[in-house]
């Protein structure tokens, strides 16, 4: 049986009145991909960033590695990565330097190779000399991937990573995401709304809504629990929902 890689235990988070996370646990597995989802505002977006220690659960347990977050924090994290095309790199940097400067704070071996190694993975060559706030949306997105997969991370949290990028970089971030997946055993915490990228993807996956699990299983579980004819109109059924 594959090792337990993250281990949330009634994870809540308060922002005042307001419940973002009202009580979640669930459990992600060594090289397993599990799709988070749920519609705008449910709280995937606030409990990825308690995963990553930016912002602290009012209450609930975090184990990463076998490791608690509050205690561990550095171990966990030299060993997780993150992407989203809706954070913002140094844009007074040109795309090398931005890479270059990462990969020293990770204390990567090899940096040079390494860049050749993402920048040619996606595709991204051109832009090393370009100032990163120049670069559109996709080509940005198209930078976060290449730096979250600079120290070689075992876990990798991925926030709607493919939006903004044309169908030929999705697929091929894609095809990449699964191959890392098989040959590293990269366990991935992965949000979308595109819901034939989340089947295509995903071993598992976990609705969440209004902060809360609704529902937990594999796609093709959930389509048939559901008698949907796909996942995506499974989403709007929970979507449009109250949470149980």
């Amino acid at each position: 049986m594959s090792s337990t890689i993250i281990q949330v235990k009634n994870l809540v988070k308060k922002f005042g009145d307001f419940s973002a996370v009202g009580g979640l646990t669930f459990d992600l597995y060594e090289g397993e991909i599990t799709g988070l989802l749920g519609p705008n505002g449910a709280g995937k977006t606030t409990t990825i960033q308690m995963l990553l220690d930016i912002i602290t659960p009012t209450s609930g347990e975090i184990r990463i590695f076998g490791l608690d977050m509050k205690r561990h924090r550095e171990e966990i994290l030299v060993k997780t990565s993150f992407s989203s095309p809706y954070v913002t790199l140094p844009g007074n940097l040109k795309v090398w330097e931005n890479l270059k400067t990462f990969a020293r704070l990770y204390g990567v071996r090899g940096i040079d190779a390494r860049i050749r190694e993402l920048v040619s993975l996606f595709s991204i060559e051109d832009l090393l000399p370009k100032l990163t706030s120049r670069l559109s949306t996709g080509q940005l997105t198209r930078l976060n991937l290449a730096k979250a997969f600079l120290n070689e991370p075992k876990l990798l949290l991925l926030d709607e990573p493919t939006a903004s990028l044309d169908p030929d970089i999705a697929d091929r971030v894609l095809t990449m995401l699964t191959k890392v997946q098989k040959e590293r055993k990269v366990t991935m915490l992965y949000t979308s709304h595109n819901m034939a990228e989340i089947e295509r993807l995903c071993d598992r996956v976990i609705f969440i809504n209004h902060g809360k699990i609704v529902d937990d299983g594999t796609p093709e579980e959930l389509v048939k629990k559901y008698g949907h004819e796909d996942l995506n109109d499974v989403f709007l059924h929970i979507a449009r929902q109250e949470t149980r």
